[in-house]
């Protein structure tokens, strides 16, 4: 089996080889400007796959590096019109097989980046690089279902006669950032919530002086991002061993990632403080007018206080009132239960199979190995919750 997958150009190794390898190029491989361009005329935001993001994530990020990617130009050959960052099915869950699976951003989102003004093009010419690199599946992960990008995969799948199949699928937290940001609140949490919160506010503030600030230049950045990464390791993700401070390549990641995107004005770091003390601190990026809630810190001392809702609140309030930003992505996982009652709009996020071939009997090969890692992995999981209790 491992032949297989080998042979059919997810690790190449045939007469095939260069049109394999043009199909499927390393990341850093590809013209940042054109990237950057991509970026700014794609179809749907996605903070997770900007260049200073995703370039990151692939050079060092523990089990995430040496991404390739898929790529489509314009009739010229002159103009990036679509980007798809992947890997080998056998790379990301050592399944055998010929598909390619998204590449892992370290946010929960994978909608790949089209060109708005040429999305039917775009989808269709990654699809046939797809085909060309030897792959007879691409799994999409973190998705969105209703997304601009999953509908011009969608209409050029119909167009061919291929039907993709969700794998699995829950809905998101999204935040309309349209609204006045007072009258969200009131209307998600209610007077006798609001009133609560405020007075644990008032509590925290006999700490110190209870400020909301905001870091988007690179000199600032720095210092918030360290605050950031020491609050996420003090609480449970360092218990657990989970914070990225506390693995060289995740902490080279996001200490490069950061001030990349300060560059480019596409990343924030929040930061709650009473007093000097940092009680809370989160990391937002930018997309066009799209903002993504990557990763929240507290110091649990404080916990009493409810830092990181005090700050989701602030943070709630900054975006409403940014007429740059009109929606947020929690990027949370289903019924997470801090952002979901504040946060109240809902959108699909789901992991879709799509075959590149019509009537391709090794799809179905796909499909059942990756049930069965699923299966595989939940059970790992629970296990793992029963070790913990």
């Amino acid at each position: 089996m491992v032949d297989i997958a080998q042979q059919a150009a997810i690790n190449p190794a045939s007469a095939s080889d260069a049109m394999a390898g043009r199909a499927r190029i390393p990341l850093t491989s590809i013209d940042a400007g054109q990237w950057r361009a991509l970026a700014q005329r794609a179809i749907e935001p996605n903070g997770y796959y900007l260049p200073g993001w995703e370039l990151a994530v692939s050079a060092t990020a523990r089990g995430r590096t040496d991404a390739s990617a898929l790529t489509a130009f314009d009739a010229s050959s002159t103009r990036l019109i679509g980007l798809m960052p992947v890997t080998s099915l056998w790379r990301a869950w050592k399944i055998p097989l010929p598909a390619l699976v998204s590449a892992h951003p370290y946010g929960t989102l994978c909608s790949p980046l089209i060109d708005r003004d040429a999305s039917i093009e775009g989808a269709a010419q990654l699809l046939r690089q797809a085909r060309a690199a030897g792959a007879h599946a691409l799994v999409l992960n973190d998705v969105a279902l209703d997304g601009a990008a999953m509908t011009a995969l969608n209409h050029v799948l119909d167009r061919d006669g291929l039907k993709p199949r969700v794998l699995s699928s829950y809905i998101r937290a999204s935040l309309d950032a349209t609204q006045d940001g007072d009258a969200l609140l009131r209307e998600a949490l209610g007077a006798r919530k609001l009133k609560e919160l405020r007075r644990q506010r008032h509590r925290l503030e006999e700490k110190g002086p209870v400020a909301f600030e905001i870091a988007r230049g690179r000199d600032e950045i720095g210092p918030a991002l360290e605050t950031f990464l020491q609050l996420e390791a003090s609480g449970w993700k360092g218990k657990r061993g989970t914070a990225l401070i506390q693995h060289a390549g995740d902490a080279t990641f996001i200490r490069r990632a950061v001030p990349a995107l300060a560059e480019t004005a596409q990343v924030e770091i929040i930061t709650l403080r009473a007093g000097t003390t940092a009680v809370a601190a989160g990391i937002v990026l930018r997309h066009q007018d799209r903002a993504f809630f990557f990763k929240l810190g507290i110091d649990e001392r404080f916990a009493k206080y409810s830092p990181g809702v005090q700050l989701t609140l602030d943070l709630t309030r900054h975006l409403c009132a940014d007429p740059a930003i009109t929606s947020a992505d929690s990027t949370a996982s289903a019924d997470h239960p801090m952002i979901n009652p504040i946060w109240r709009g809902r959108f699909a996020i789901g992991d879709v199979l799509i075959p590149l071939r019509r009537h391709d009997p090794v799809v179905a090969l796909i499909h059942g190995a990756l049930v069965a890692h699923d299966a595989a992995y939940a059970a790992a999981r629970r296990a793992v919750r029963l070790l913990r209790k």
